[in-house]
């Protein structure tokens, strides 16, 4: 039979089993939701067009040699094309669109005789010699496309095959 235990123990006992049954019953607290990220307006909103910062005015040299530019279609290797027109907005420049890209160059006639139209950003570089023309990525230093002919330099080359 069960003697008389101490009052401690029993009051001990039943707060314990009390308190299980409240843990059992209780539903489990959920931590805070964290309030979602406030997204930056800009981020939001549709991405403006960068503006174009006006070009300085062409020099003489530098109309000279955009004269001297093969102006229109180039075929290049492995089937690719570049197309090289007037700049519209600023004379003396050209614009050299390969792929889905469009740089605004500044031609430059070397020591040479070859042709050089540089970016105005200073990535690519494109090259025009007597027989053929090519496009260079200046930052890695790699020809982005190579073997260029422009109607002008095919004629050249059938001129000139020996």
């Amino acid at each position: 039979m069960i003697r008389h235990l101490p009052a401690a123990t029993v009051l001990c006992t039943a707060l314990f089993a009390s308190g299980l049954a409240l843990a059992q019953t209780a539903p489990a607290a959920k931590p805070a939701a964290k309030p979602a990220a406030a997204k930056p307006a800009a981020k939001t909103q549709a991405k403006a067009a960068p503006v174009a910062k006006a070009l300085p005015a062409a020099d003489a040299d530098q109309m000279a040699a955009a004269q001297r530019t093969h102006f229109g279609a180039y075929d290049c290797e492995f089937n690719q094309k570049v197309d090289i027109a007037m700049n519209a907005k600023s004379p003396g420049y050209v614009d050299v669109k390969y792929k889905n890209s469009v740089f605004t160059m500044k031609p430059v006639l070397s020591s040479t005789g070859a042709l050089r139209l540089e970016d105005v950003t200073g990535r690519t570089l494109m090259l025009q010699i007597a027989n053929k023309s090519m496009l260079m990525d200046t930052k890695i230093g790699q020809r982005l496309v190579d073997g260029c002919i422009h109607p002008e330099q095919a004629k050249f080359n059938a001129a000139n095959k020996t």
